[in-house]
């Protein structure tokens, strides 16, 4: 039996809604390894009932899959596992009022790496499902590091070093984007994303403040 991937982007209204529910959220947790209602229900120590209907919407709406049966007593349970360990809502799902870098006037300001961040993963989701449907791997480049700057001045002056090294990077190992008659250049696009900014405090809750009681 398959393992659950290690992350899934979630690009429809019905895996969103499943996703927000914070029972929902809670059973995606208690299957990372298979089990069955009745057996989350024992150890979330809720009614097999309501159990039952959750597990059906999340295996509906895609974040959950069957994972064979067992016999419990007189009984046989079908057991379920998550589809993936975590997820990510696709900014694709807000239309037309996702985020646009385009609309952003300042290119210094958070409104506008956030913008650049939802078009990343917009992007890099459509060209997952692209390879995926078609038994391939996506080739992709990340870099993540954590650093300090003691002053405006120096942050500033690693901004300019790093642009250069960048356009001369670019410059010297990739092709230009566009011939000389305005159409695309050779060789596949791809789509670099520089960002910088101030980390925040360790330990901040990630838990949305909305709890309220679903059915």
């Amino acid at each position: 039996m398959a393992a659950p991937a290690s992350f899934a982007l979630l690009d429809s209204a019905s895996g969103a809604a499943a996703i927000l529910h914070p029972l929902r959220r809670r059973i995606l947790e208690a299957l990372e390894r298979p089990d069955s209602a009745a057996g989350v229900a024992r150890r979330l120590r809720l009614p097999r009932q309501r159990l039952n209907y959750h597990v059906r919407e999340l295996a509906r709406a895609g974040l959950l899959r069957r994972a064979g049966r067992r016999r419990k007593r007189n009984m046989i349970e079908q057991c379920y596992v998550a589809t993936a360990r975590s997820y990510a809502l696709s900014p694709e799902l807000l239309g037309r009022m996702s985020a646009d870098a385009g609309r952003v006037e300042d290119t210094f300001s958070a409104a506008y790496l956030l913008a650049l961040a939802s078009q990343l993963q917009s992007e890099l989701g459509r060209a997952s499902r692209e390879a995926a449907a078609q038994g391939k791997r996506l080739t992709t480049l990340s870099m993540n590091s954590e650093f300090r700057f003691e002053s405006a001045e120096q942050r500033a002056r690693f901004a300019r070093a790093l642009q250069a090294a960048v356009v001369d990077l670019i410059g010297r190992f990739a092709s230009p984007g566009q011939r000389a008659d305005g159409t695309p250049g050779p060789g596949r696009p791809y789509r670099l994303v520089l960002g910088c900014y101030p980390i925040p405090p360790r330990g901040a809750s990630q838990e949305p403040s909305d709890e309220r009681k679903q059915p």
